[in-house]
């Protein structure tokens, strides 16, 4: 196929953007135009079942309002995120905020009080507001039920936040169950700890894994969006294993492929595990999430009103 140069145009739509990005069909235009197109095909296929993994800072990082956006379109059915991005919404919705980094050396950060993440600052105060509110919720679930997976506690969280831009708050609302099975990595897991030492509270991690396997096993076929990598990706992945892997996915990230980590191994290394079927329609990109993904959704929600 020839590559055609890109055109652009004064007032062009995002999804003509990526209609020239296809004609190129090469390089990172030629990756991004086709996970824009397995992305509109999941999201058309009333059989499949869409999974999202949210690696790294996502949601501190301005990602917030499009996951929850997602989930009330219905174009997503399960998450499985980090327990970072879970905490970090919740700052969000009980009135923190996060504020781009202005310089400032760490050190002089550290005395203010003030968390850098990359270009990114959030504040001890925004955290002191989140401690106070989550043990609140914690209290209130707990006088109800004693054990409960992580994927239960999220839900039941969920149900308690009253924030509509809340990605958690929108799961729970519309049944779209999160799983998180590196939530003690966070600063939810460390007040979840200094919680359970004086309350009669358990959480299971392996509580959750009938109900996602039972998902896994219903769905007629699985589709999954993978932004960043880590442990979101492969917990995404390895769920499906046990039905011979993902249909179709795209991966969008900034890890590499060379010194072997699974956050940056292409999709197609998925195949020889089981994690996605051969045959399966995969589409990797090399890329900062933040940029490329709001890209590939607004594109992809133009031509699947115009299907």
């Amino acid at each position: 196929m020839k590559v055609n140069p890109i055109d652009i145009d004064k007032g062009m739509k995002v999804s003509e953007l990526l209609d020239e990005f296809d004609k190129s069909g090469v390089l990172g235009a030629g990756r991004v135009s086709r996970a824009c197109a397995i992305l509109v095909d999941m999201i058309n296929d009333d059989d499949m079942n869409i999974f999202m993994s949210l690696g790294g800072p996502l949601i501190p990082g301005g990602m917030r309002n499009i996951v929850s956006k997602m989930i009330r379109d219905g174009h997503v059915d399960l998450i499985v995120s980090s327990g970072a991005n879970i905490t970090h919404d919740l700052v969000e919705a009980f009135g923190g905020s996060h504020y781009s980094h202005e310089g400032k050396d760490d050190e002089e950060l550290n005395e203010e009080g003030i968390g850098r993440i990359a270009d990114i600052n959030v504040g001890s105060d925004a955290f002191t507001i989140f401690e106070d509110e989550i043990i609140k919720i914690f209290e209130e679930i707990s006088s109800r039920k004693k054990v409960v997976s992580i994927q239960e506690l999220l839900y039941e969280i969920g149900l308690l936040v009253d924030d509509e831009n809340s990605f958690v708050a929108s799961a729970a609302r519309n049944n779209v169950p999160i799983f998180a099975p590196g939530l003690i990595d966070s600063m939810m897991g460390l007040q979840l700890w200094i919680f359970t030492q004086d309350h009669d509270f358990t959480i299971s991690a392996v509580g959750d894994m009938p109900y996602l396997s039972d998902i896994v096993f219903d769905s007629e076929k699985v589709g999954a969006i993978l932004l960043g990598g880590g442990l979101t990706k492969h917990y995404t992945l390895a769920s499906n294993v046990i039905k011979g892997g993902l249909d179709a996915a795209i991966q969008i990230t900034l890890d590499r492929p060379e010194a072997g980590s699974l956050g940056g191994a292409p999709l197609e290394e998925a195949k020889s595990w089981a994690k996605a079927k051969c045959g399966s329609n995969l589409a990797s990109v090399v890329g900062d999430v933040t940029v490329i993904f709001p890209l590939i959704y607004a594109a992809a929600l133009d031509k699947i009103d115009s299907d």
